[in-house]
C-alpha cells in the first residue's frame, strides 16, 4: 500500500508530460482521435488530450527532391536514359490532403514523370532532346501540378539532370563532333597559309619597288657624276672638245671597273690586251662621232622645218 502514492504520482507525471507535443519548425503533425482525424499541430508547444489523442504521422513541410530514372526512344530510334529531379513541397493549408489522400504520394508523381517524358521524348531525335531538355522539364511540372496540387503537393522545380544515350551512339557523336572540329581546323590552317603568302608577296612586291627606286637613284648618281666630270674638264681645259671628254671619262670608268673585279676573291678570266684598250677606245670615238652627227642633222632638220613655216606664213 506504500507504494501507491508513487504510482499515482508517477501517472500523473506521465499524463502532465503526454499532453503537451513539441512541434519542430517546418514540420506538422497529425492527430486522430480514436481513430479518426482531428486536428494539425502546428510547430511551437501544443496540447493534446492524454490516452484519446495520438499523433499519428510527422509530415515534412521542407522541400525534398526526388530522382527518377526513365529509358525511352527518341524519334530517330535512340534509346536514352534520362533522369528527372523533381523538387516537391507539402502546402501548409493541405496537410490533411497530403496524408489521406494519397498512399504512396512519390509512387505517383513518379508514374506521372515516366508518363510525361515517354510521351514527349519520342516526338524528338536525339540532338533535340538535349537541346530542348528544359522543354521536357516544363512539360513534366505543368502536368505533375496540375494533378498533384489538389492533394496538396506542390511541384517547386523540375529538372532533366542526365540524359545517357547508348554507349555506341555516344561514340558516334563523339566522332562527328571530332571531323566537324577537325574539318573547322583544316579551313582556319589553309586561311592561315594563304594570309601568310598574300603577305610575302606584298612584302616582295614591296622589296622589288625599293630594288628598283635603289638603282634608279644609283643610275641618276651616276649620270649625274658623268655631268660633273665633264664640266669640270671642259671649265679647266677649255680647248678640248666635249667628245673628247666623254671619251676620257668612260676610259676611266673602264679602268675602275676591271680594278674591282681584280679585287674580288673569286677567280674570273677577262681577255684582256692592249688592243682590247685601244678597240675600246675606237668604239667609243666612233659612237660619239655617231651622236654627234646624229644630233646635228636633227638641228638641220629642225632648222629646215622653222624655214618653211616663216615662208609658209608670209
Amino acid at each position: 500500500m506504500e507504494f501507491l502514492p508513487l504510482i499515482a504520482l508517477g501517472l500523473i507525471l506521465y499524463v502532465l508530460f503526454s499532453s503537451f507535443k513539441m512541434v519542430r519548425e517546418r514540420s506538422a503533425h497529425i492527430v486522430e482521435r480514436l481513430g479518426r482525424y482531428n486536428r494539425i499541430l502546428h510547430p511551437g508547444l501544443n496540447f493534446v488530450v492524454p490516452f484519446l489523442d495520438k499523433v499519428s504521422k510527422q509530415i515534412n513541410l521542407k522541400i525534398q527532391q526526388m530522382d527518377v530514372h526513365i529509358e525511352t526512344k527518341t524519334k530517330d530510334n535512340v534509346f536514352v536514359k534520362l533522369q528527372a529531379s523533381v523538387h516537391v513541397q507539402v502546402m501548409d493549408t493541405k496537410v490533411k490532403e497530403a496524408y489521406y489522400e494519397l498512399d504512396n504520394p512519390y509512387g505517383q508523381i513518379s508514374s506521372y514523370i515516366f508518363d510525361v517524358v515517354r510521351a514527349e521524348v519520342p516526338k524528338m531525335d536525339l540532338d533535340d532532346v538535349f537541346a530542348r531538355k528544359d522543354d521536357i522539364a516544363t512539360a513534366v511540372r505543368m502536368e505533375l501540378a496540375e494533378h498533384m496540387e489538389k492533394y496538396g503537393y506542390r511541384i517547386v522545380k523540375t529538372l532533366i539532370t542526365d540524359i545517357d544515350p547508348d554507349p555506341l551512339v555516344k561514340d558516334s557523336m563523339n566522332r562527328i563532333n571530332a571531323a566537324r572540329r577537325n574539318k573547322e581546323a583544316i579551313a582556319e590552317d589553309a586561311e592561315g597559309r594563304k594570309i601568310s603568302k598574300i603577305k610575302d608577296a606584298e612584302a616582295e612586291k614591296e622589296s622589288k619597288r625599293l630594288q628598283g627606286e635603289g638603282v634608279a637613284e644609283q643610275r641618276l648618281a651616276i649620270i649625274k657624276g658623268f655631268a660633273d666630270s665633264v664640266e669640270d674638264f671642259s671649265n679647266t681645259l677649255s680647248d678640248v672638245s666635249p667628245s673628247e671628254i666623254m671619251q676620257f671619262v668612260l676610259l676611266t670608268q673602264h679602268y675602275d671597273t676591271v680594278k674591282e673585279i681584280g679585287e674580288k676573291n673569286a677567280s674570273i678570266l677577262v681577255p684582256y690586251s692592249p688592243g682590247t684598250l685601244s678597240g675600246l677606245q675606237q668604239q667609243i670615238m666612233e659612237g660619239t662621232q655617231l651622236s654627234d652627227n646624229l644630233n646635228k642633222l636633227k638641228i638641220s632638220s629642225l632648222e629646215e622645218e622653222a624655214i618653211k613655216k616663216a615662208q609658209e606664213k608670209h
